[in-house]
């Protein structure tokens, strides 16, 4: 498992810096934590949003795999990770973390965490 890329979504009046790991390794059939931690000058909202995209190693397409909003974690029923996934995050102390368990050779490549704080 290699490259988180960190996002930060600019909006009119303020900034939501997202941190995450460069890289994570991990070996098949364990877990690995994709830690995803942000920043914010303003309060956080009942409304914020989280989503976890993944782009395969050597593919153009990503695609979501892990959403949060309205105060619930919502695992996107299609795809590989739809079983394997657990929300460990706490949108309260900034906290947009997620685990997935028995690695595979096909979960190699980019995970991004993108947090929206409305408005």
């Amino acid at each position: 498992l290699t490259g988180l890329c960190p996002l930060a979504g600019p909006s009119p009046t303020s900034s939501i810096h997202v941190y995450t790991q460069r890289e994570v390794h991990g070996t098949v059939g364990s877990h690995v934590t994709l830690s995803c931690s942000f920043w914010s000058s303003e309060w956080i909202s009942e409304d914020i949003s989280i989503t976890w995209h993944f782009q395969a190693e050597g593919s153009r397409d990503s695609t979501s795999i892990f959403h949060y909003a309205k105060g619930q974690p919502y695992i996107d029923d299609v795809g590989s990770f739809k079983e394997r996934m657990e929300w460990v995050g706490n949108p309260h102390r900034k906290d947009g973390s997620i685990v997935i368990h028995n690695l595979d050779y096909t979960d190699n490549g980019t995970f991004t965490c993108d947090v929206k704080n409305p408005p």
